[in-house]
């Protein structure tokens, strides 16, 4: 057992029992970490409170980390880079939900990893201090599988079409995981650009509600148990 001082971001809570939680975190110390809070949901709780876990909250906590796979407790917490808008905002909040049902799904790590965490810490942030943020979530995971290890190969640009299980170009457009035509052109307008470009990308609804079907397939190709995020539909009525 050792008590750790980390910054934390919430991936998922699920209710246990009649007043507890269990949260998930992505931890910059310690990666991907599980905590029971008791007594949470109870009226006349003190100190640790439900609100701290909304999704994708940024967090400063103290914990006891076992190292025994079992749940950890957090001793200490409070909110660190707190947001001024997305929980005020309906569209920002349907994105969080979706974000972070995704990332709950994809990062399976358990050890630290720091330029990961710096990413999800500015990626939220830039959410939370911009206001056309309709192709955010694209690029946010677009750009998250730099960091999951399967980020496109962007050595052939000029070939036909992308194969979406190799990762790479190609002049192929035959298969079912190669996008070609439209799917292709549409796809690539989100290579190699971060989040200040992203104002300067146009799609129509049905480009967008395209390509972010086309990044799911991606994610689901290279993610052994990747989960359809079920949040997907909440998503594609906010922007409709």
């Amino acid at each position: 057992m050792a008590v750790v001082t980390t910054k934390a971001i919430v991936l998922s809570t699920l209710k246990y029992g009649d007043s507890n939680l269990i949260v998930k975190c992505f931890t910059l110390e310690q990666g991907l970490k599980s905590y029971l809070i008791r007594g949470v949901l109870k009226a006349k709780k003190r100190g640790i409170k439900a609100a701290y876990f909304q999704p994708l909250t940024q967090l400063k906590i103290v914990a006891n980390h076992n190292n025994k796979g079992t749940l950890n407790a957090i001793k200490e917490v409070q909110i660190f880079n707190p947001y001024k808008t997305i929980y005020k905002d309906i569209v920002k909040q349907s994105v969080v939900l979706f974000l972070s049902e995704v990332l709950s799904h994809a990062i399976k790590e358990e050890e630290k990893n720091k330029l990961l965490f710096n990413y999800l810490e500015t990626g939220l942030v830039w959410l939370d201090h911009h206001h056309k943020i309709a192709n955010f979530h694209l690029l946010f995971l677009l750009n998250l599988t730099r960091f999951l290890g399967f980020y496109p190969d962007l050595s052939k640009k000029d070939k036909l079409g992308f194969d979406l299980i190799e990762g790479n170009f190609t002049n192929t457009t035959s298969h079912k995981n190669i996008i070609s035509g439209n799917q292709f052109n549409q796809f690539k307008k989100l290579l190699g650009i971060n989040f200040d470009s992203i104002e300067n990308v146009s799609f129509s609804k049905q480009e967008r509600q395209l390509v972010l079907k086309i990044i799911i397939r991606y994610f689901e190709l290279h993610l052994d148990g990747f989960k359809h995020p079920k949040s997907l539909q909440i998503l594609e009525a906010v922007f409709s």
